[in-house]
């Protein structure tokens, strides 16, 4: 497993590669980054992007969703994968923000994790996106790199994952890791077949 002071380096060359790595979820606010990451579960970033600007013209508030027909909300979003699933989840999400934070989306992992259909993952790009609250949010992209650049062992589980990361990166750099290993993930060593070593040189590993 690499060092800790490597894991900096391959992150920081990371970085030289994709100067621009960010959240790629359209939004405008920290209640649409919570709808947009929750309508990202098991779909393309660029999927969701497609729908959201509409979406949000419609339902621009927990309250406007609140009040919305299920059907209305399921039309809206039916290009996505569960789509059926996730507008009961917004229905659901919108509701507790409503009774309960005031339709403010709230500021702490614990309250985020209470809210219909955000588990971790989820709260961790809220928290660290919307909020700037240093956190490394864990997805397929992220998993995968880490286990193949050998940051992490091949059996970590996915909190694992987080949690060594964590402990090998300073907190200032955990929020922008995350994003510069989904670019990298995404963009270049991708889940297909590919020349593997290309990817280690690029990050100093070969």
């Amino acid at each position: 497993m690499l060092s800790k002071k490597k894991t900096v380096e391959v992150i920081e060359a990371m970085g030289e590669l994709f100067p621009d790595a960010k959240c790629e979820l359209t939004h405008r606010n920290a209640f649409e980054l919570l709808i947009a990451v929750m309508l990202s579960a098991q779909t393309t970033d660029v999927s969701v992007n497609k729908i959201t600007p509409n979406l949000f013209d419609r339902y621009p508030t927990p309250e406007a969703f609140t009040t919305a027909p299920l059907e209305d909300i399921m039309n809206a979003i039916k290009t996505i994968g569960l789509y059926r699933n996730k507008a009961k989840y917004i229905k659901g999400c919108c509701k507790k923000l409503v009774d309960e934070f005031n339709g403010e989306v709230p500021r702490t992992r614990k309250e985020l994790e209470s809210l219909p259909g955000i588990g971790r993952k989820s709260a961790n790009v809220v928290l660290s996106v919307a909020f700037n609250v240093p956190a490394i949010a864990v997805d397929t992209h992220v998993e995968r790199v880490t286990k193949r650049l050998g940051i992490c062992p091949p059996d970590a589980t996915v909190r694992q994952v987080e949690e060594i990361l964590m402990k090998k990166l300073p907190p200032e750099m955990w929020s922008i890791a995350h994003h510069r290993l989904i670019f990298f993930g995404r963009y270049q060593c991708t889940a297909r077949n590919h020349d593997h070593t290309v990817c280690l040189q690029l990050v100093g590993l070969k």
